[in-house]
C-alpha cells in the first residue's frame, strides 16, 4: 500500500490490499480481505466490504456501499450513494427473535463486468450481474441481470436502449446495427444481445 494515497481519516484494514496509484478519500472504509486494484478512486465515505473485489481503474464515488461478496471488474464506475446489496431475505433477527449472527444468513453478491457504470443512488439487489459496458441510470433499482451494453432505467430497471464503450446512447442505423455517435464504433444485435462488430 506504500504507493497508494490513503487519507488520514480513512479506515483501511491491515488485511486489505490496495493497488498502486489508488486513492482512498476521507472517511472511506475498506474492510479486511478486500482487494482494490491499481489506479482506483475510492470516494469520501465509501464502504468496501470484507473480501469484496475491485478491479483496476475503478471509480467508487462518495458514500457508495459495496457489500461483500461483490466483484467489480476493471474500469467500473459506481456513482454516489449507490448500494450493492448482499442479503436476499434481510432480517435483523431470527424467527425466534434472537439477533442474527454471521452464520444465520448466506451472503449473495453483485457482479459488475468491465467498463459498466451504475448511476447515483441506484440500488442493485443481489444476486445479479451487470454486463460489460452496461449503463444503469441514476436512481434505478436493478432486480435482474443487465446484458452487455444495455441502458436500463427505472424502478424496477428495464432496458430502454443500448450504449457503447463511450457511454452515450447508440444510433440505430437499421438492420439490427447500431453506431456510436462519439467513436463511430459499430455494434449489431443478435438474439436480443448487442455485440461489437470490431475492436477499437
Amino acid at each position: 500500500m506504500s504507493s497508494a494515497r490513503i487519507s488520514a481519516s480513512a479506515d483501511v484494514d491491515d488485511g486489505a490490499t490496495i493497488g498502486a496509484g489508488t486513492t482512498v478519500w476521507d472517511l472511506a472504509q475498506v474492510r479486511e480481505a478486500a482487494s482494490i486494484g491499481v489506479q482506483c478512486v475510492i470516494g469520501r465515505g465509501a464502504y468496501i466490504g470484507p473480501g469484496a473485489v475491485v478491479g483496476d481503474r475503478c471509480k467508487i464515488q462518495n458514500h457508495a456501499l459495496v457489500y461483500e461478496p461483490a466483484v467489480l471488474a476493471d474500469g467500473v464506475f459506481i456513482g454516489p450513494a449507490v448500494v450493492l446489496t448482499n442479503d436476499l431475505f434481510p432480517r435483523a433477527v431470527t424467527p425466534s427473535g434472537e439477533l442474527k449472527s454471521a452464520d444465520d444468513w448466506e451472503a449473495v453478491g453483485v457482479v459488475v463486468h468491465e467498463g459498466a457504470a451504475i448511476g447515483a443512488r441506484s440500488v442493485c439487489i443481489a444476486p445479479i450481474t451487470i454486463g460489460r459496458w452496461a449503463m444503469v441510470a441514476a436512481g434505478s433499482v436493478v432486480t435482474k441481470d443487465v446484458p452487455d451494453f444495455a441502458l436500463v432505467v427505472g424502478v424496477p430497471a428495464r432496458r430502454v436502449g443500448w450504449v457503447g464503450r463511450a457511454g452515450v446512447p447508440l444510433d440505430d442505423v437499421g438492420g439490427g446495427a447500431f453506431r456510436c455517435p462519439r467513436t463511430a464504433q459499430t455494434y449489431v444485435v443478435v438474439d436480443d444481445l448487442l455485440t461489437e462488430t470490431f475492436g477499437l
